[in-house]
């Protein structure tokens, strides 16, 4: 079997000499999948990108040496000219890598010689179609126009439309719904036991990994997950007044597609209420819409019984505190020039009125809620794995101390230690605070923490019970 990529003793530092991950082997004989494993912050990403000369600003590999075909691999502008002729890359954060103004289209062509060219357009629609994409529907949508499931699988087209000798897909199933993860793995599928390539699935999701890799490399846990003792917390029974309401909502997507027509929905004080659907029907759309960034075409919202304005600028600070989202892409949403600690002490300053001390004091606090140390807090977002990324949303939304929370994908670039971390912590929260949340997921694990789980079904517009 040739040997396709081989990296041994791989170390990587940050800028201070503080070691990242390593020394680390990699190695991906041709035809083979490898899964890199591992804790959010473990390094994983580090560790496949090291062997890619990829590294972002602030981290260097200090040891180890890269052969891709038996051949090293080169350093600086060649490296880069190599990745452009021999890799498809799917990094951690798609939605953030998508030129906001080039249609899906010529984004996926970006990776073809010549780009979208007419002999090219085939090449195109075919990986779109093989993720289970419309292509005409999404020919000319731009990154604004799609879901994030969506944004996801352009991106993943992208990285497979050359059928690279190296492909690389950093956490593919975040955010994919099960028929989706379903084409993907015929996707790879394809790629096994075919000279001349390698592919490297890094991914916390181990049902995946054991349906995938030929093999996989766990790389150590490098943080503790803490967070709050949950031991006698659990999910209130909801009832009482209701804290969230919707009334005949309508909703439409950004290029005019009816996504929810005529829908009510009531939440309670402690109540968690899950909602499930296909990529691309809405449910991000619906969050969004509920936290002022998405008006409906009609309908109303109601916050503990009384009007809650459409757009989040009619709203006042005490609304804007009590309605905080997650996002399904942190990237997106962290000021990259921002430290943490800054991050999660704004909302306490803006929306509860805390003093700059007063609020500094609850960061510590606030990254310990969410299994992360309190020298997180010094970092900026781009020093910070994809898990820890979304940890942070999450602990900045908690500043706000909020009645609502709405959590798109929250487990979705979480281990499975960080994830109960997280989901207890919510829990913990709705039994002690009355805190309502609203979870879009295609995580079992998330959908079963909550009290009713709806279906978004696209053929009738309209939330339904049961999965």
């Amino acid at each position: 079997m040739a040997e396709g990529l081989c990296a041994e003793a791989l170390l990587v530092e940050d800028e201070h000499g503080a070691r990242v991950v390593g020394p680390v082997d990699l190695r991906v004989p041709d035809g083979t999948v490898l899964a890199v494993m591992g804790a959010s912050g473990s390094g994983k990403t580090s560790a496949v990108l090291a062997a890619l000369d990829a590294l972002p600003p602030g981290l260097v590999r200090r040891a180890g040496q890269v052969r891709w075909q038996g051949a090293p691999v080169p350093a600086g502008r060649a490296a880069r000219r190599w990745r452009r002729a021999s890799t498809g890359v799917l990094g951690q954060d798609p939605a953030s890598d998508l030129h906001p103004l080039r249609p899906a289209s010529a984004l996926v062509a970006e990776a073809l010689p010549g780009g979208l060219r007419r002999a090219n357009a085939e090449a195109v629609r075919a990986a779109l179609t093989s993720l289970g994409l419309d292509a005409d529907a999404l020919w000319r949508r731009r990154p604004h126009e799609l879901s994030g499931g969506q944004a996801q699988r352009v991106a993943l087209a992208r990285a497979v439309v050359a059928d690279p000798g190296l492909l690389v897909l950093d956490e593919p199933t975040s955010g994919l719904d099960p028929a989706t993860v379903e084409l993907l793995l015929g996707v790879l599928e394809q790629r096994r036991g075919r000279p001349g390539r390698s592919t490297v699935v890094i991914t916390h999701d181990r049902g995946f990994a054991d349906r995938v890799a030929d093999v996989r490399l766990d790389i150590g846990e490098s943080e503790p997950v803490r967070g709050v003792s949950t031991a006698t917390a659990g999910p209130r029974d909801p009832g009482g007044a209701e804290v969230l309401g919707l009334r005949g909502v309508r909703l439409t997507a950004p290029d005019g597609r009816e996504l929810l027509d005529e829908v009510d929905l009531t939440v309670g004080p402690g109540e968690a209420v899950a909602v499930l659907g296909p990529s691309g029907c809405g449910k991000s759309t619906l969050l969004r819409s509920l936290a002022g960034l998405h008006p409906p075409a009609a309908g109303s919202f109601s916050l503990g019984g009384r009007p809650l304005p459409a757009r989040h600028t009619d709203r006042a600070r005490e609304t804007l505190r009590a309605v905080q989202l997650i996002a399904q892409d942190p990237a997106g949403t962290l000021n990259p020039a921002q430290r943490v600690a800054t991050a999660l002490a704004r909302p306490a300053m803006v929306l509860r009125g805390l003093t700059r001390g007063q609020a500094a004091a609850e960061v510590p606090e606030l990254l310990e809620r969410v299994g992360l140390p309190a020298d997180t807090g010094r970092a900026l977002p781009a020093r910070l794995s994809g898990g820890q990324r979304q940890r942070v949303a999450v602990a900045r939304a908690l500043a706000a101390r909020p009645r609502v929370l709405l959590a798109d994908e929250v487990s979705s670039a979480l281990d499975a230690a960080s994830a109960r971390t997280v989901l207890d912590l919510l829990d913990t929260l709705r039994a002690e605070e009355g805190l309502a949340v609203v979870m879009v997921t295609h995580d079992r694990r998330v959908a079963d923490r909550a009290n009713r789980v709806l279906t978004l079904d696209p053929e009738h517009r309209g939330l339904v019970p049961g999965p």
